[in-house]
């Protein structure tokens, strides 16, 4: 079985509501949709949500890289050669990890189809009975969240997961606080503060103040790059430390476990390239005692489905925030969430049916790559 033709859809998928971090507003959540077909006439899709913020990548240069540079040089290959893939791709260029993750995701997607089997099972199996997921807040006022945060208890969900590091920490304080009070002692709080608090001295006089919260862990409180400093505010604080965007290869994961910088790792398909690298990272991290997350950039069913397969199949990894089919107002996937749980189909492949007609819908350019031909769309 070889990949002979891809097409490549650069899409928009419109978001309920903003969605506001600390250092970004998205009003809508661009991606590119990859869709591999073998010489079998098996379809495979992949997903790549680029983040200019934490990996360098942009959605446009993303679609161009896929276009110009990676799809041509798999074409030809076995979805099943998938080291063998990752080594031709970073043999042609460098980084690029979410423009990596798409093919790795179509060539999994491919694999399970192929030998009928649901993706989980070509990794490790099942290691979970079942897979949870927590109800995202992004930045608000203090009172809006804790109003938001108490409507999710009252729906269901079993955690939550705040969105802070605003311009000012006692703002960020006053948010936590109000939520804990809303929601009561009981219910699991984490926090990502996505590098809001900066230096050192500034993440650890504010977590020092948040231990009457008692929260489950805090996200990436300071600049990604600074392990040495994340090690620093993890020995000072009393409260466990998850890294984010400072986990995006292999040798990040290594000098966080040789400085012992982090309780956790935030890994995401996005970030280091797709399903074989996380897998290769959470092995990682397991042989030194880290507890492993899967993350999201807000990706669609296909995306998500490609992450809840990595934590289906790794014991080690027992999170996962991957909610992005959930903010949307219209998707292209049916990735199944029922509170406070995602379902797996079981089918082979990511078990996703993308919905041609809406893909079409949200498309705002696409193009086809066939041996030495290049076809553009609208």
């Amino acid at each position: 079985m070889k990949i002979v033709k891809a097409e490549i859809y650069r899409v928009e998928f419109p978001l309920k509501e903003p969605f506001i971090i600390s250092y970004a507003t998205y009003p809508n959540m661009p991606a590119v949709i990859l869709k591999l077909e073998t010489d079998t006439g098996i379809f495979g899709y992949g997903e790549a949500v680029p983040d200019e913020h934490v990996t360098g990548e942009q959605v446009s240069g993303t679609y161009e890289i896929l276009k110009n540079v990676l799809v041509p040089e798999i074409l030809g290959q076995s979805p099943f050669d998938i080291e063998g893939i990752h080594h031709l791709m970073n043999a042609a260029i460098a980084r690029n990890p979410a423009a990596k993750a798409a093919i790795d995701i179509a060539c999994y997607d491919l694999m399970g189809k192929a030998a009928g089997q649901p993706v989980y099972n070509l990794i490790g199996g099942q290691a979970h009975e079942g897979l949870q997921y927590p109800k995202v807040l992004s930045i608000e006022a203090p009172e809006i969240m804790a109003e938001k945060a108490k409507r999710a208890m009252d729906q269901g969900f079993s955690s939550l997961k705040l969105k802070v590091g605003g311009s000012d920490s006692a703002t960020d304080i006053a948010r936590i606080y109000a939520v804990r009070e809303a929601v009561g002692p009981s219910m699991p709080i984490r926090i990502d503060v996505n590098q809001g608090w900066k230096t050192v001295g500034h993440a650890v006089q504010t977590i020092n103040q948040l231990a009457d919260a008692h929260l489950t862990w805090i996200e990436q409180p300071i600049r990604m790059g600074d392990i040495r400093g994340l090690a620093d505010v993890r020995r000072k604080t009393s409260t466990p430390i998850m890294a984010d965007e400072s986990v995006q290869t292999m040798e990040d994961v290594l000098e966080i476990i040789r400085l012992e910088a982090a309780d956790y790792i935030n890994i995401k398909l996005m970030k280091c390239g797709g399903i074989f690298p996380a897998i290769q990272m959470a092995k990682a991290a397991e042989a030194a005692g880290i507890v492993a997350q899967i993350g999201s950039m807000v990706e669609s069913s296909v995306g998500s489905a490609a992450g809840y397969h990595a934590v289906m199949a790794r014991r080690n990894i027992q999170s996962a925030e991957l909610t992005g089919p959930l903010l949307f107002s219209e998707e292209i996937g049916n990735l199944d969430y029922q509170l406070p749980y995602v379902k797996l189909s079981g089918e082979p492949g990511l078990g996703i049916r993308v919905d041609e007609s809406q893909l079409q819908k949200l498309t705002v350019a696409s193009c086809m790559v066939e041996g030495e031909e290049q076809t553009d769309g609208q």
